[in-house]
């Protein structure tokens, strides 16, 4: 490794030592991914851990810990971590990394040890509150949870009698893996809303226009090229584990290329910087693709095999030679336009840097990583473009799928099998989905407050759940005039673990855990696998390995605090006290028939069902639930790819129908 001048300099004044003495192993011991972490607890000894506490120093005292995994809760990465419960005092001192974790493999960025200071945060909501005098007031109540129930169920249950449309759930940060989503079609309502058409609907809906899955999925540590329209080691969803994977795919010589105005810490570190301007991406990724088609950069077997080349040639060149080689010539025709001198002048980048990166996103070929998320798909009109842009590079490099490439979020997420699956609703709610916005990806929350007053509708009960629009949209106070009119918002009940703008507005406050003190499946595209990992609330496991029962969470929580999972079941069970909404039928147990499932059931069968996980957890003498409450997560599979080019058996293709709009 050649010696910068200051080290030189610095040495020559006596100002350092000579350390351009030192051998450089750095060629011979090259590292090409991460190493093996050490001086973490073995899981064998998470039941009783012993460190010397750090603040006793001189004097070497120990502390004995109950070490129990879970997830953090912090973005949507879902990492793994450690929560170290003291024996004695039963309270949790740290958080570190689950090296158990196969997306996060024990490595967190802040977010997740700052969980410390989140359940230790002296101003949290820890009880059930209602309000007792007008919206907006501040003035509170502390109820019981029974209470809480009883009167939110009485609503839920009168307003199912009269419609279908009129129970909103608005969530911020889901962090579990439709659980919600079935709760809801329990209850027979189209009631689900979400912040997503203000967060990522653009460059969801530019993949979705791709292959139905609105998400990539980059296997950014096998790549050659690594192309991210984004300011800082994907800023995206999954900070961690995917800055993990570019830095490992670095490593083993990986060209980094960042479009982004910023020149972020990641952008200093790129072979290629492309400081774009603001919503001139798209035209960048078009003149790309004009040279890898111009220069016969692309892969011909993929393009051939894969895209519907021949129905765009028959139905917009009808009278054009059904040949791939004439699709060439036409796409030669339709892209003239996108020259590196035009998408310079757009971006205000130099057209040679354009050629430059355009030649090396082609030589990458199948080992082609890229990814986009909000930034410049969602910040600007027209951003959806942006991402069916950048994919378009994917699809003519042939790097859909492969190793190195970039896959659909479905071939690396984990999808559940419940005990229990509730047919889809039938109603429609025009206030989530307007149908004069026909080609909306996702629900069209941002104006909810709008259409209610216009007229448009109301709602009789509504849950805002780790959703805090009065401060994050950008039109908070007409939140503010809609929440403040019970009319038009009959009940608001606000789902957090904290207080915010919005709970400010709701007439039942009820605090929901922080990432140790509740229970979620998580499972996300991080990687080349797929993986499952367990949320929990490690008080309650804790609780569990010391031998006492617990019925709920809130009883070994701070407080009272409590989660959505159980509060979700005990509400559905109340909403139905008479068993004629058809809703108790999807809460039964699979295990003791004719009672109502618990919290521990629900992921007993999830687990019991999941490929692998049974004969895994056998091998521990474990069962499938108790080998995630141990581990806290498991791989799935390690490696997915081509799935396109799986073969479809004869049922399934006998079995298939084709749907009215095609």
């Amino acid at each position: 490794m050649k010696r910068s001048w200051i080290e030189t300099f610095s040495e020559s004044i006596g100002l350092i030592s000579k350390i351009s003495d030192r051998p450089d192993w750095s060629e011979e011991f090259a590292m090409e991914g991460p190493r093996e972490l050490y001086k973490y607890p073995e899981p064998s000894e998470w039941d009783d851990f012993m460190e010397l506490d750090s603040q006793s120093w001189p004097e070497k005292k120990e502390r004995h810990y109950s070490i129990v995994p879970t997830t953090c809760f912090n973005c949507e990465s879902a990492c793994g971590l450690l929560a170290y419960i003291d024996k004695d005092t039963n309270e949790v001192r740290k958080f570190e990394g689950n090296p158990h974790h196969p997306g996060s493999r024990g490595r967190n960025c802040a977010k997740g040890p700052a969980t410390i200071n989140q359940i230790n945060d002296t101003e949290r909501i820890l009880y059930p509150l209602k309000r007792k005098s007008e919206r907006g007031s501040g003035e509170w109540v502390r109820i019981t949870w029974d209470q809480a129930l009883d009167e939110i169920s009485e609503k839920i249950a009168a307003s199912l009698k009269k419609s279908k449309e009129k129970v909103v759930y608005h969530v911020g940060r889901p962090g579990h893996e439709g659980y919600a989503e079935r709760v809801l079609k329990a209850w027979g309502v189209d009631g689900h809303n979400s912040h997503t058409n203000i967060c990522s609907a653009g460059a969801r809906t530019g993949y979705a226009l791709w292959h139905k899955y609105d998400r990539p999925s980059p296997d950014h540590t096998n790549a050659e090229v690594i192309l991210l329209a984004s300011s800082h080691l994907e800023t995206g969803h999954y900070f961690n584990p995917h800055a993990q994977r570019i830095m490992e795919g670095m490593m083993k010589g990986a060209k980094l290329i960042v479009i982004d105005p910023r020149l972020s810490n990641t952008a200093s570190m790129a072979d290629e910087w492309m400081p774009t301007y603001p919503g001139s991406e798209s035209a960048v990724f078009m003149s790309m693709a004009k040279i890898i088609i111009d220069e016969e950069m692309y892969d011909r077997h993929y393009m051939e095999n894969w895209v519907n080349w021949d129905e765009y040639l028959k139905n917009l060149h009808p009278n054009d030679p059904v040949e791939f080689d004439q699709f060439i010539k036409r796409l030669n025709e339709e892209w003239a336009e996108y020259t590196p001198e035009y998408a310079a002048k757009e971006a205000q980048i130099d057209a040679e840097q354009i050629v430059r990166v355009a030649r090396i996103v082609g030589k990458a070929g199948s080992k082609l990583s890229t990814h986009v998320w909000r930034g410049a798909s969602i910040g600007n009109l027209g951003g959806w473009q942006v991402a069916r842009t950048l994919h378009l590079l994917n699809v003519l490099t042939g790097s859909v799928g492969t190793e190195g490439g970039t896959s659909p979020s479905e071939w690396n997420k984990f999808h559940p099998k419940f005990f229990d699956t509730p047919p889809s609703p039938d109603a429609w709610n025009e206030l989530a989905w307007p149908k004069e916005y026909t080609l909306n990806h996702y629900e069209m929350s941002q104006i909810l407050p709008h259409l209610i007053k216009d007229g448009r509708g109301s709602m009789d009960v509504y849950f805002t759940r780790v959703f805090n629009p009065v401060w994050t949209f950008p039109d908070g106070f007409s939140w503010i005039e809609m929440l403040s009119d019970a009319e038009k918002v009959g009940c608001h009940i606000a789902l957090t673990p904290t207080w915010n703008e919005t709970a400010f507005f709701a007439d039942y406050v009820l605090p929901m855990g922080h990432a140790s003190e509740r229970h979620d499946l998580n499972s996300y595209e991080t990687q080349s696998g797929v993986w499952i990992a367990f949320r929990q609330p490690v008080l309650r496991e804790k609780a569990r390995r010391d031998g006492k029962e617990v019925e709920f969470t809130y009883e070994v929580n701070p407080g009272e605090v409590w989660e959505e999972d159980e509060f979700w079941i005990e509400l559905s069970w109340r909403i139905d006290k008479d068993g004629d909404l058809g809703i108790r039928k999807h809460f039964m147990s699979p295990y003791r028939k004719g009672e109502k499932i618990n919290i521990d059931e629900y992921y007993q069968y999830i687990f019991e069902n999941t490929n692998g996980l049974p004969e895994t957890a056998e091998k521990e003498g474990l069962t499938p639930l108790e080998y995630m409450r141990k581990f806290g997560a498991y791989l799935v599979d390690s490696e997915v790819y081509v799935k396109n080019e799986d073969s479809i058996s004869d049922d399934v293709m006998n079995s298939a129908t084709v749907k009215e709009n095609g």
